[in-house]
């Protein structure tokens, strides 16, 4: 990689890991928006006007929709949850990067595709270091939006595996093709979202979270859904069309360390040693799994606007 473009993948890690602390701060504690609502309204952002202007993926709509389902919908209505319930940006962030180890275990159960043994060693050391996170999280880490976090990640990786299967994988470093299929694929969330919002929250709790929505929401969701998504994912899908994905993808990594020291600068989240610890293992663990992949299998399509999905190949940004 050029100089040039080792700089744009790092300015573009650094947007996806302060996204979490501005989803934080956006979200506005338990009187703020309420997170379902704030998902739809985010990805509504994201689909008006693009839809208008970016053409429909060369992929039958069912495939699109499964996409958007989980890649999308399931994964960040999970984790907007999660970081309601108190789950910290920084450690949202890290415990998020456990779709690589489940997507190489989803993908050897569904698509057959045996993991190499160094994929196998990083695996269980991710696991290994996700364990030590969970016993070591501090007090503001409650268990429960812990494994929220962990359902977000699954989620992901359901996204990566259908990805990979549909054949747009491969097709993602294409010009404009990922853009495309983020746009698209975006079309499924905003509806649902709001029907649950009405369900989980009331009709009262969503009137109230739409007279929460202040400038601060507003500038999240501009962050979020326009620098984050579309920005980012637009310069990271550049970087793939001009080197090797193994060059690139690494990257993403800085996304957890930036959310982390964020986190820990503007909003006081200071993390714990047993966290920090099984950051530092599981990350590593993600790094020995990604490079266990080397060039067999395509990288899976990431879908900002958090970390690109960083496992087949290795990828949101994922």
């Amino acid at each position: 990689m050029s100089r040039r473009d080792c700089l744009l993948a790092a300015l573009v890690a650094s947007i996806w890991g302060f996204n979490f602390v501005v989803i934080d701060w956006g979200m506005g504690g338990p009187d703020g928006v309420a997170p379902l609502l704030f998902v739809a309204i985010r990805f509504a952002v994201v689909v008006f006007p693009a839809v208008l202007l970016v053409p429909r993926p060369a992929l039958p709509w069912r495939t699109v929709a499964a996409i958007g389902v989980f890649m999308s919908m399931g994964q960040f209505g999970l984790l907007y949850l999660a970081m309601a319930a108190g789950m910290p940006p920084g450690i949202a962030a890290l415990v998020l990067q456990a779709q690589v180890i489940l997507t190489v275990a989803l993908a050897a159960l569904t698509l057959r595709e045996r993991p190499r043994p160094l994929q196998l060693a990083g695996v269980l050391l991710g696991c290994a270091g996700l364990a030590v996170v969970a016993l070591g999280r501090g007090g503001d880490v409650p268990l429960g939006a812990l494994l929220v976090c962990l359902l977000a990640a699954f989620s992901w990786a359901i996204g990566n595996v259908l990805s990979r299967a549909s054949g747009a994988a491969a097709d993602s470093t294409r010009s404009g093709a990922g853009l495309s299929l983020t746009v698209w694929s975006a079309t499924v969330v905003p509806i649902p979202l709001v029907l649950l919002a009405l369900i989980v929250d009331g009709p009262a709790g969503v009137a109230h979270s739409v007279g929460a929505f202040g400038w601060e929401a507003g500038v999240s969701t501009l962050y979020t859904a326009g620098l984050a998504s579309l920005v980012g994912y637009g310069v990271f899908n550049g970087l793939l069309a001009r080197n090797p994905s193994a060059s690139v993808v690494p990257w993403v990594l800085l996304a957890p360390v930036v959310a982390m020291c964020s986190a820990w600068l503007l909003l006081g989240d200071v993390p714990t040693a047993g966290e920090a610890a099984g950051g530092v293992v599981m990350v590593s663990g993600v790094l020995i799994a990604m490079r266990g992949a080397g060039r067999r299998l395509a990288p899976p399509l990431p879908t900002p606007p958090v970390l690109p999905a960083a496992v087949s190949v290795p990828t949101a940004a994922r």
